[in-house]
């Protein structure tokens, strides 16, 4: 029945789009997020349906949509930059056969970067893309709080549409997905006009962000508890209450604690012992590797570089209590360890250019929306309330992700140039619509009658 809903539902957006061929655009974000190809076992799953909508999106643009407001910023040359060069480290990389893997969908996502933002030329179109992406995310962060709530989550172990590890549905990944999507949830719930802030949307919106912050007690991931804690901290920025709102959080930790799982807290407990953990550990050992390997590599060794490292991991444990604790030191051996951080993920495989292309392409960004936010958060005119909200929401999502991209390699995720596409489609739109020379679209429009000038 799923499957059979799933393919109805995914061919049925993209007939639309024969009508409105912007939805093509939307249908490509729902298929490269959801992956709807591989939960079903039927049609989908014979077709290159990703590829079908990235091509159909492109055409419906290229040769229907009107592109006189289109405009290409810098941030999307950064990105094809980055394109270019890790095209470049592909085609030298260590291990041929595994780069090519990956880079059969990194290119994927680094060109639809680029290409978003020329779609997105009016608000309606900028909500519209803002939406599908928090609703394409919200189908798997819902299945997985529910199963979460009935008590099938734990480390590994929690099984979301897609019994894989692949993209969003593996562990870590959606654990920090999650928390980040919630400040686009929040804006839609405030501002939106495609689905009203009505009680049904806010009622909706609050049930999903339950179920975001459910993720990381589903998946048991340390890094979506990090997240979480940074969102409330940024949080702070813009409450009205502070120390209301303080209290409250401690409050809910204080009431969630005796209800989370002991397999979780304990868990949790390797944040800061992380030598006793064979998994923290490890992650350390490879960070210093890619630095030593950089040295003789500085261009990187192209996707999947990883795959050369050997590694001994020392393991620390500690028993007993007081002056009666003994230490035992376990010296485990590894290889072809992952890089579990994107800036280690991004330097061993593009070396320092592609890691300083990367961060500027992500710290252009927060730069931006703080720009937005700094000159749109203090006008009150009609159609002039959204342009902060959405910049600070963005920005948040951002941080977020770039936290969790700390201890997970998903430097190259689709979800994070999807982040990036939408801030380069607001800056680009809103810089157009706010020059000197469309400024006056935001006055009062006038009528006129013979001669004279008289206000509406």
């Amino acid at each position: 029945m799923l499957d059979l809903a799933i393919t109805l539902f995914t061919l049925a957006f993209l007939a639309l789009g024969f009508r409105r061929p912007f939805l093509w655009v939307l249908a490509f974000l729902y298929i490269d997020t959801l992956s709807p190809q591989k939960i079903s076992y039927s049609l989908l799953a014979s077709m290159s349906i990703s590829l079908v909508a990235f091509v159909l999106a492109f055409m419906g643009w290229l040769l229907l949509d009107d592109k006189r407001d289109s405009r290409f910023t810098m941030r999307q040359g950064i990105i094809a930059a980055l394109l270019v060069y890790c095209g470049v480290t592909t085609m030298f990389a260590d291990f041929p056969v595994e780069a090519a893997e990956k880079w059969s969908w990194v290119w994927k996502a680094l060109v639809f970067a680029i290409f978003l933002p020329l779609t997105l030329r009016t608000r309606l179109r900028i909500e519209a893309a803002a939406l599908v992406l928090v609703l394409s995310v919200g189908t798997i962060i819902i299945n997985g709080g529910i199963k979460t709530v009935g008590g099938g989550g734990g480390y590994g172990t929690l099984r979301l549409l897609l019994d894989t590890n692949f993209g969003l549905y593996e562990g870590s990944i959606i654990s920090a997905v999650s928390i980040a999507v919630i400040p686009l949830i929040v804006w839609l719930m405030k501002h939106g006009t495609v689905f009203k802030p009505d009680w049904r949307v806010k009622l909706f919106g609050i049930a999903l962000i339950f179920a975001c912050a459910l993720i990381p007690i589903g998946t048991q991931a340390r890094t979506g508890l990090l997240c979480l804690g940074l969102l409330g901290v940024l949080s702070l920025r813009t409450v009205k209450r502070r120390f209301l709102y303080l209290g409250l959080m401690a409050a809910l930790v204080a009431v969630a604690i005796p209800f989370l799982p002991e397999s979780f807290t304990k868990r949790m407990d390797t944040i800061e012992n992380h030598k006793a953990d064979q998994s923290a550990s490890t992650r350390v050992a490879v960070w210093l590797w890619t630095l030593d390997y950089v040295k003789d590599h500085p261009f990187g060794g192209g996707f999947d570089a990883y795959r050369g490292n050997k590694l001994k991991v020392e393991l620390v444990t500690v028993t007993g209590e007081g002056n009666n604790t003994s230490k035992d030191v376990t010296e485990v051996e590894e290889k072809s360890r992952a890089y579990h951080s994107s800036y280690f993920e991004m330097l061993g495989e593009q070396g320092w250019p592609g890691l300083f292309l990367w961060l500027w392409l992500l710290v252009s960004g927060l730069w931006q929306m703080e720009k937005i936010r700094s000159r749109w958060k203090n006008r009150t005119g009609p159609g002039e309330t959204w342009q902060a909200p959405l910049a600070n929401a963005l920005q948040q999502s951002l941080l977020v992700y770039m936290l969790g991209g700390a201890f997970v390699g998903i430097a190259f995720q689709p979800f994070c140039y999807m982040l990036i596409g939408l801030q380069c489609g607001l800056w680009s739109y809103l810089k157009r619509i706010d020059s000197p020379k469309a400024r006056p679209r935001f006055e009062k429009p006038q009528l006129r009658t013979g001669n004279a000038v008289a206000a509406q």
